[in-house]
């Protein structure tokens, strides 16, 4: 099974928002992410910057612009 940890980019370093993450869908208003136990959770305003496979990371931003 493949789960991701899912990071939003900050400043000061990036910020945890989601450990085993198993879906992430980019909806209008930002990134909608689940896992196996959780409900769905939307982070507004954001978009994914990068994927890591080889450490099973995704880092989330805000628009540039």
């Amino acid at each position: 099974m493949c789960q991701m940890k899912v990071l939003l980019e900050k400043e000061g370093g990036d910020e945890l928002v989601m450990e085993g993450a198993s879906l992430l869908e980019s909806k209008a208003d930002g990134v909608e992410l689940s896992s196996l136990f959780d409900p769905p959770r939307l982070i507004p305003g954001v978009q994914v910057v990068r994927i890591d496979f080889l450490n099973s990371k995704v880092v989330l931003g805000r628009p540039v612009g």
